[in-house]
């Protein structure tokens, strides 16, 4: 039966803190906090500039084309949800413990799986890239910049794939501000070679792809400084381990599902939207999805910091510190979006005239799109930290149940919209939202779920 873990003798106990303690707790929050907020800016800058570089030197059925290939970006970032978010999640359990050598073990499984899946992928894009287009696009004018940008994607996934992995790794170790620098180096590098690549060398959006590949490559090489420094826990040689990779599986499980679900998602809505608005509701779709990027500034370093710094505290069996941790991330989440809805819904014509579009429909759709977004993408942002507040309190249950709820609720409600209620269709995702706000508060009531840190006996 489970029991509750009691804090051991080098837990954080929050209530007995002295204020030197307290400090010193609150300035390592929030050198997490900021450095993962670093990750995500220049990560969001990288993406929305790019979108922004591309409609602007090319054309607006370009943008689309981007926002097309993100069903195919999101599988990617499910793999590492799978294979490296979930094993950093066990990394910083055993750091707490002060088992480097379990840690490190973990972290070498974690790395060679998401190299031979992203060998995998690259094998898709030298052999059969036009299948995988043809499943994204099937409307004839966007085809051809769907192909040439999916056909980078796909040969450049190990790039992206051990990236992702290598910054999760790197973070929980204690290097978060190297990661935020590497991350901001890879997206100037990603920057640079766009107008180098589209404006200067003819290469069309095929030249966005191969910058964004190889900027992830200058950020892989700058965040390997990190095992050579002194600081390193984690080594590429652990000697025998217990194997683990069915636990990297488990632990990854829910946020993988989650972003699986969010994968069917965006396929769906591409095709729901595309279907029923055209070229102009599919641009003003990829503007809303290049706002979920800058939604994905707070969400992402909030959750980062939750895994990271939070997982340390449940491998120590600190309860009072984890909730700390939880207070603090979920008060800065909550000013910062209500911050930005308040922006975009006064001042959405600043947003678009960044993306280079002259049609008067797109932009007005766009606007319209756009001032809805901004509602709809907070509770999302909710659901999404709750998630992975169940599954570090081991309430798998709860947070299987979000991974499948949080996008596929979406996508009978935007069906429904579509077919009988087109005005409302950017409603779709707000009433979808909603609907799963009840349902785990009901369902968090009759499990009778209790936060309290946990432990298998």
């Amino acid at each position: 039966m489970p029991h509750f873990a009691k804090c051991g003798t080098q837990s954080l106990n929050i209530n007995k803190m002295n204020q030197t303690e307290r400090k010193a707790f609150n300035i390592q929050f929030w050198r997490f906090l900021w450095a993962s907020i670093l990750i995500g800016l220049s990560a969001c800058l990288g993406n929305v500039v790019d979108a922004m570089i591309v409609g602007n030197l090319i054309d607006e059925d370009s943008v689309s084309a981007i926002n097309l290939s993100l069903p195919l970006l999101q599988f990617m970032y499910t793999v590492n949800m799978l294979l490296a978010t979930g094993a950093g999640m066990l990394v910083g359990m055993e750091l707490g413990k002060q088992d480097t050598r379990r840690a490190s073990y973990i972290f070498i499984i974690s790395m060679l799986a998401c190299l031979v899946t992203g060998l995998m992928l690259t094998a898709c894009g030298v052999l059969a890239p036009d299948v995988v287009t043809r499943l994204l696009c099937d409307h004839e004018q966007l085809y051809q910049p769907t192909y040439e940008y999916l056909r980078v994607m796909l040969i450049g996934a190990p790039a992206y794939l051990l990236m992702w992995g290598v910054d999760t790794m790197v973070s929980v170790d204690g290097s978060p501000r190297l990661v935020s620098v590497s991350i901001l180096v890879d997206n100037v590098v990603h920057l640079v070679l766009d107008v180098v690549f589209i404006k200067y060398m003819g290469c069309g959006i095929e030249g966005s792809g191969w910058a964004a590949v190889i900027g992830h490559v200058v950020g892989i090489a700058m965040m390997g400084i990190h095992f050579l420094s002194k600081e390193n826990h984690l080594r590429f040689a652990c000697g025998r381990q217990k194997p683990v990779f069915g636990a990297i599986i488990s632990q990854g499980a829910p946020l993988a599902i989650a972003s699986i679900c969010l994968t069917v998602l965006m396929f769906s809505a591409n095709k729901i939207i595309l279907s029923s608005l055209g070229r102009t509701g599919i641009y003003a779709f990829a503007l809303c999805m290049n706002l979920l990027l800058i939604y994905n500034l707070f969400l992402g370093g909030v959750c980062r910091t939750i895994q990271s710094l939070g997982s340390i505290q449940v491998g120590k069996g600190d309860n009072e510190a984890f909730k700390l941790v939880l207070r603090k991330s979920f008060n800065f989440i909550t000013v910062a979006m209500v911050i930005t809805c308040i922006y975009v819904w006064i001042w959405p014509e600043s947003i678009v005239m960044l993306f280079g579009s002259d049609e008067t429909d797109m932009i007005t759709e766009s606007c319209n799109a756009l001032r809805i977004f901004a509602i709809c993408l907070i509770p999302f942002c909710y659901i999404y930290t709750i998630m992975i507040v169940y599954k570090l309190y081991n309430y798998h249950h709860m947070a299987l149940f979000i991974s499948f709820a949080l996008s596929l609720t979406v996508i009978p409600v935007l069906w429904l919209a579509s077919m009988y209620f087109k005005g409302w269709i950017w409603y779709g995702f707000l009433i979808a939202y909603i609907i799963e706000m009840v349902a785990i508060f009901v369902l968090h009531k009759m499990t009778h779920v209790r936060f309290e840190l946990r432990v298998e006996s």
